[in-house]
């Protein structure tokens, strides 16, 4: 069956909590109130509601090295099949079905020894499969984990991201650190990556049960874990809950010299949830998310970064199987 449609939330309270918990997913909601100004009473009772009711999740993903891009052209009728196949397999990051020559794009960790497998046996063994587009990716330019929509003003991210007072260390996520894909984790910490798994905020307590340690040792080996970019916890939620329902996959060819302006330019809006350099003729990756479609329309005709593309190929994402490493809740088991 198909997702159903997120009901809105209450406001733009709710909708600047959404945005806290995607600068830093563990935050208390102490530093949360601290950061946006609110009773930390109200923080409370509406953050809880809205975890609990689903419209966010928060989850943990363990970095497994370079990233590869995949896109999936199917037989009529088998883009579902293909899609949900893509999402389920452990090392997809997501999973979108599109209008348009492509009928699902999906992020997969891969590092390089494997990708000549990928290519060769694992995708073709897809259920309904035509066509396959292998991308590998040689720079994110932004990622989900990153990408807020736009509500929360830098002073307030920098608490965020810092603590709530002046000198305590930053818990939020760093940006990505090179990552060897032969340096397994240790077994506790995979026991904590599987309880944060569907739970990013379980307690220090909760992971200290699971993984067998102390509460002190199971607080340091995730704050490790983190700070060396090993384990990122993320916020995972559906655009139409910030009130961005239109969601769009733009593919951008531009000339080699113009590509750090147009990627700077991209990174500028609050409308690109994702972007990353590929291999390939388009270059460029972008995931976006706007209020409605005229206003996806005056992005792909009016922005300035357009001046130095050659061509924009457009689709609309239909369904999501897969966000932040985690299934759509109607394909969870």
């Amino acid at each position: 069956m198909d997702a159903q449609q997120n009901a809105p939330v209450a406001d733009l309270l709710d909708r600047r909590i959404v945005s806290a918990l995607q600068i830093d997913g563990r935050a208390s909601w102490h530093r949360i109130a601290a950061a946006l100004g609110e009773p930390e009473r109200t923080v409370v009772r509406r953050g809880t509601r809205l975890l609990e009711s689903g419209l966010v999740r928060i989850g943990a993903m363990a970095v497994r090295g370079r990233n590869t891009v995949v896109g999936v052209r199917c037989a009529p009728g088998r883009a579902r099949a293909a899609a949900t196949a893509l999402a389920r397999r452990p090392d997809c990051v997501f999973a979108h079905v599109l209008t348009g020559p492509l009928d699902c794009v999906a992020e997969l960790f891969c590092p390089r020894e494997r990708l000549a497998g990928l290519v060769m046996d694992e995708l073709s063994g897809l259920p309904g499969v035509v066509e396959t587009l292998t991308l590998p990716v040689l720079r994110h330019i932004r990622t989900i984990r990153e990408w807020h929509a736009g509500l929360l003003t830098d002073s307030e991210i920098a608490i965020l991201r810092e603590g709530a007072r002046p000198g305590i260390p930053s818990t939020a996520d760093p940006l990505p650190l090179p990552v060897d894909p032969t340096d397994e984790l240790a077994r506790a910490d995979r026991l904590l990556l599987h309880a944060l798994a569907e739970d990013g905020r379980r307690t220090y307590d909760e992971l200290a049960r699971v993984a067998g340690v102390s509460e002190a040792t199971a607080r340091r080996r995730l704050t490790t874990l983190r700070r060396t970019g090993r384990v990122r916890i993320r916020a995972v939620i559906e655009p139409a809950v910030l009130g961005l329902p239109v969601e769009a996959v733009l593919r951008v060819r531009t000339p080699p010299v113009k590509v750090e302006a147009v990627t700077a330019a991209l990174a500028q809006s609050a409308h690109v949830r994702y972007a990353s350099f590929v291999t390939g003729e388009r270059q460029l990756l972008v995931l976006t998310a706007f209020p409605d479609e005229a206003a996806l329309h005056t992005f792909v005709t009016r922005s300035l970064w357009l001046q130095d593309v050659d061509s924009v190929d457009l689709s609309l994402v239909l369904t999501t199987l897969k966000r932040g490493g985690m299934l759509a809740p109607w394909l969870r088991d």
